[in-house]
């Protein structure tokens, strides 16, 4: 049965789809069998493995509004050994279809369940807001979500308000939704500002931050316009070597055992 983490925070800009490619690419790297589900209409993580999102003919939004077996709606990419369940602009009208839809809330959960013992791990990547496409990304879950969070001082502002809605859901919906981690994304140790928003993030989250920062990275930013992630474009970088230790401060986390060249042993 897969581990089942949301990437979540309504803030754009802050590393969210970046993290998803990235920690599925590592993921997969290290032997584990990988979907990574693009729940944003932007479609930026489908963009970023190289798919052209208005070619999208089946995907996400038909297997959650339209029933349609999310079997059909995966791609697989050997190279990576990556799979998708890519995003099209049409599911910007999720939001309005859902309104009035029985068990809105789980429908992507609802998706998800007949698939979920293909994988070791599924991620999905939320869009930048709160609304209940993101409502669906936390309903399904079910090991976690995952926070990445930007070094910058903005990033701070809608961290109440993120609280606010997960204790929302808890209280509702989902008692046993968790929060797995917080990523601290494009930090620059040129600038006291990093590091002071990192100790300012401790004071929200105070056990739950991975020790793993990632740094602002040129490479990182220019991989998704050559439709791969870090591990494939610049595997030597300081941004692969972060999500490298991310990835496996994960699996550590979760109990699997990974050796020094990534080979799977449990």
């Amino acid at each position: 049965m897969a581990r089942i983490y949301s990437l979540v925070n309504q803030k754009g800009g802050v590393g969210k789809t970046t993290t998803a490619i990235n920690l599925g690419a590592y993921l997969a790297n290290f032997g584990q069998r990988v979907l990574i589900v693009d729940s944003d209409p932007q479609a930026n993580a489908t963009s970023s493995l190289g798919i052209d999102k208005h070619t999208v003919k089946n995907g996400i939004y038909e297997a959650m509004l339209n029933g349609s077996n999310p079997v059909s709606t995966i791609l697989q990419s050997s190279k990576l050994r990556l799979s998708l369940l890519p995003s099209s602009p049409s599911l910007a009208g999720a939001e309005i279809e859902l309104v009035n839809e029985l068990g809105r809330e789980g429908k992507l959960k609802n998706t998800l369940e007949p698939i979920s013992d293909q994988y070791d791990y599924i991620l999905i990547d939320c869009p930048p807001s709160l609304g209940l496409l993101t409502i669906n990304g936390f309903m399904a879950a079910r090991d976690g979500i995952i926070i990445p969070v930007q070094c910058e001082y903005l990033a701070l502002e809608g961290i109440s308000q993120l609280i606010r809605t997960i204790q929302r859901v808890r209280t509702a919906l989902f008692p046993g939704l968790r929060i797995r981690g917080v990523v601290m994304t494009m930090f620059d140790a040129r600038t006291h500002l990093s590091a002071d928003v990192v100790e300012e993030v401790k004071k929200f989250f105070t056990n739950e931050i991975f020790k793993t920062i990632i740094p602002r990275s040129i490479r990182l930013a220019e991989a998704p316009s050559y439709g791969l992630p870090i591990s494939a474009y610049a595997p030597e970088s300081s941004g692969a070597l972060a999500y490298e230790s991310l990835t496996r401060e994960v699996l550590q986390g979760d109990g699997v055992i990974v050796s020094s060249t990534g080979e799977n042993y449990a």
